[in-house]
């Protein structure tokens, strides 16, 4: 899962080359899938299955569900502005309000370092114990882990669509290796089927549905990446066409792969045992009664978390470094390596950000940070389709039926809500970035109106 939005109203100059169109369908299917793909469904499906227990496929489905109805809303605003910029642009458009746009692409970046931290942490537990034990403190492992992807990202990282094509096959192969024990356990019968059913909320009621709720919320962490997509637009041939396709059959694929890892590991696993495990998919390969080498597979988990952290990380600090370019942030955060060309003071700046989540959140509070943040920016996504129907474009593009966006910013805000049953650290997390947020735009107002003045 990546973080490529920019600020949004930012005119190209008429003299600027247009980005090369490199992308078809296939291609940027694969990007989606790609993007979707990583730390959620690695790391995440144990904190999943303690809040709801054996019956870890519903929060998925429902995911899934929320999911596309958002996809929904970002098909039709990329078929209408074909642009790179993401949720900032759509903000910027529907409402004109700067201070919005900035909060939004804030925002986003943030929800890239949450990512990115939470990924640090799955790094630094069971997997990487499966290869080396438990030598050393998994907080100092994390900030270790964050530290090499900033020396990495200042050396600068070069990126295609074929290497990112590498990396999602990478990816799930992992994730088709617990299908195929799952497929296996089926036909020699083993598994508890019965577990399949079970909630671990007790009763029904209130208590049951805000269980389920937050374990969604939690599980949604998963989902996040098709919306980075949209940046691709363009460098995308015939987008108006090509996107509908991709990001549905994206979102698709992977909503499938993931009900099915669920119902995998919870026929395989009880809930207790993948609720304590940071590395939660490592525990269904021991016990899928296949003879796969489980270092393998927690070497393959490592590279899945540290491509969606190194990938999330590098774009939080372009996105830092767009921002201060385009004075919404102080400028100074502008400042590249005059060798590397590399945005050192945003990679700083990201990086303290990050040293500062591992060191205080675990990957629950950390996963479930990134989707409160990306729930927000959903649901004013799902609000701009709805407003910007009155701005009409001159060229046809998917337009999805009114009741999609009105039902996708519904339950994106039940999902943001505190009936999610979300820990009262994940607001405050949240909110304290943004307060860095605010500030830095405060700061950047005043030194502009000096200038101004001067």
């Amino acid at each position: 899962m990546s973080t490529t939005e920019t600020a949004a109203n930012a005119p190209t100059p008429a003299e600027e080359p247009g980005l090369k169109r490199v992308l078809g369908p296939r291609l940027l299917i694969l990007f989606v899938i790609g993007d979707i793909l990583g730390t959620g469904i690695y790391a995440t499906t144990g904190s999943v299955a303690g809040k709801v227990g054996g019956a870890l496929w519903l929060p998925f489905v429902i995911g899934f569900v929320v999911a596309i109805l958002t996809a929904a809303s970002y098909v039709e605003l990329v078929g209408k502005y074909p642009q790179a910029a993401g949720a900032a642009l759509y903000a910027q458009k529907a409402f004109k309000v700067p201070f919005f746009t900035f909060i939004i692409a804030f925002m986003v970046m943030c929800s890239g370092l949450s990512s990115a931290s939470a990924a640090a942490r799955a790094f630094s537990g069971d997997y990487l114990a499966e290869l080396t034990g438990d030598a050393l403190p998994p907080t100092l492992i994390a900030i270790c882990f964050i530290l090499a992807l900033a020396a990495l990202n200042l050396r600068g990282v070069s990126e295609s669509v074929k290497t990112n094509v590498v990396l999602t096959l990478v990816e799930l192969t992992g994730l088709l290796i617990i299908l195929g024990i799952g497929a296996y356990a089926v036909v020699t019968g083993d598994g508890e089927p019965s577990r399949l059913g079970e909630f671990e909320a007790s009763g029904s009621g209130y208590a049951l549905m805000t269980g389920v709720l937050g374990a969604t919320a939690l599980g949604f962490f998963a989902f996040v990446g098709f919306e980075d997509s949209v940046n691709m637009a363009e460098e995308t041939k015939d987008p108006q066409r090509t996107f509908p396709r991709a990001i549905f059959i994206g979102v698709a694929v992977t909503g499938t792969i993931y009900v099915l890892v669920a119902l995998v590991s919870s026929l395989l696993v009880d809930y207790k045992v993948l609720e304590g495990s940071s590395g939660p998919l490592l525990e269904v390969v021991k016990a899928g009664g296949v003879d796969f080498p489980h270092k393998l597979f927690a070497l393959i988990a490592l590279f899945a978390v540290t491509n969606s952290a190194l990938i999330n990380i590098m774009m939080a600090s372009r996105l830092c470094y767009g921002m201060a370019n385009e004075r919404i942030l102080p400028r100074g955060m502008g400042r590249v390596l005059r060798r590397r060309r590399t945005p050192v003071v945003g990679i700083v700046f990201v990086t303290i950000l990050a040293i500062g989540l591992v060191s205080t959140g675990e990957i629950e509070g950390l996963g479930d940070t990134t989707a409160f943040l990306l729930l927000c920016v959903f649901a004013v996504v799902n609000v701009a389709v709805l407003v910007l129907r009155r701005d009409p474009v001159d060229h046809t593009h998917f337009r999805t039926p009114t009741a999609l966006p009105v039902l996708g910013a519904i339950t994106a805000l039940i999902l943001a809500s505190p009936l999610a049953d979300r820990p009262a650290d994940v607001y405050i997390r949240a909110g304290v970035l943004l307060a860095i947020g605010v500030g830095l735009w405060a700061v950047n107002k005043l030194v502009l109106r000096v200038r101004s003045e001067d």
